[in-house]
C-alpha cells in the first residue's frame, strides 16, 4: 500500500514539473511594465516613516533571495534561476517607482506577486526601501 502511494506522489511531483513553464526561458525575457505602471506616481516618496515600514517588510519577505543588503545573494539565491535581482545596481535603481511597485506587485517566476500579499502602501514602501540600496554595491 505504501509503495502504491509513494508512486503516486512521484508520478505526480513528475506531472508538476512537467507542466510548469520553463522559469529560465521566461526570465530570458526583459521584463515588461506597462506603460501605465512605469508613469505611476509613488505617493509615499520621500516618507521616512514608509522607509521604516518598507525595510521591515524587506527583512521578512524579500532578504530570503534578494539578501541583507539587496544585491541578490540571499540564502535561496543560490537555487533560483533566474537569480534574483541586485537591488543596489544602477539598473534597478534606474527603473522608475512605478516600475518597480508593477514588479513587486504581479511577480514573475521565481519572483512572487505581492499584490495580494501587501496593501498598496506596503509595497509604496518597499519601493522607497529598495531606493536606500542604492550605491550599496560596494
Amino acid at each position: 500500500m505504501y509503495r502504491n502511494v509513494i508512486i503516486s506522489c512521484i508520478c505526480l511531483m513528475s506531472v508538476c514539473v512537467l507542466l510548469q513553464p520553463d522559469s529560465a526561458q521566461a526570465q530570458s525575457k526583459p521584463w515588461s511594465v506597462p506603460r501605465e505602471a512605469i508613469n505611476m506616481h509613488n505617493p509615499l516618496a520621500g516618507n521616512a516613516a514608509s522607509v521604516k515600514t518598507g525595510k521591515e517588510l524587506y527583512v521578512t519577505y524579500c532578504t530570503p533571495c534578494h539578501g541583507n543588503k539587496g544585491k541578490g545573494d540571499g540564502i535561496a539565491a543560490a537555487s533560483l534561476k533566474p537569480k534574483p535581482a541586485d537591488h543596489t545596481s544602477a539598473v534597478v535603481q534606474s527603473e522608475t517607482d512605478g516600475s518597480l511597485f508593477y514588479k513587486l506587485s504581479e511577480g514573475r517566476t521565481p519572483m512572487p506577486q505581492y499584490k495580494a500579499s501587501f496593501t498598496e502602501s506596503q509595497r509604496w514602501a518597499l519601493v522607497n526601501y529598495i531606493r536606500t540600496l542604492a550605491g550599496k554595491h560596494k
